[in-house]
């Protein structure tokens, strides 16, 4: 990863100056509050060009279904305009990797535990990697729909693509304008 790009803390509405580990434990305590929830940990990037620079906006969703989500991002700043897609999609991947592997096999177990003793009164955990790219005849990104879902295959988490990408395509967008 290039080094040149100015990353921002982790941030949301409540909280600017948060490290990893505090969003982690954030995370963790939204879980505990209802181990018997079903978990998704998504994580996705959205990006947005502007005059002299570009903008990368990873965002952190972990979502209880139908009641309620804890969420944060973190924004990189690109010096230049990205005019180029593939490249610019390619580098939103590389962000939400970062990101993905900063969930070592030692925190998803961390995570994994908390819902462990209620499986059997249904509670779950999935980890999602939200790709901001659709495969829709009129989308410009569709030839990239295989190998950027290949990349997130690779590193063990589950791919969304468009509508479906939704942190991607409307919780990060949100923070890119």
């Amino acid at each position: 990863m290039n080094h040149s790009f100015h990353y921002d803390p982790f941030q949301n509405l409540q909280e600017k100056n948060m490290t990893f580990e505090d969003v982690f434990q954030y995370i963790a305590n939204f879980m505990h509050q209802n181990p018997k929830g079903q978990y998704r940990l998504i994580i996705g990037t959205d990006s947005q060009v502007h005059k002299t620079y570009t903008i990368f906006i990873t965002g952190i969703v972990i979502l209880r279904e139908g009641d309620g989500v804890w969420a944060c991002i973190r924004r990189v700043i690109v010096p230049r305009k990205m005019l180029h897609l593939h490249e610019r999609i390619s580098l939103e991947l590389s962000f939400t990797e970062e990101v993905v592997s900063m969930f070592t096999e030692e925190k998803k177990k961390e995570l994994i535990d908390i819902v462990l003793p209620y499986i059997y009164d249904g509670s779950t955990f999935a980890m999602e990697g939200h790709i901001d790219i659709g495969a829709g005849n009129r989308n410009k990104t569709r030839e990239f729909v295989n190998e950027m879902v290949t990349r997130i295959k690779s590193i063990g988490v589950e791919p969304k693509i468009k509508p479906d990408a939704f942190v991607a395509s409307s919780y990060a967008n949100h923070f890119t304008k």
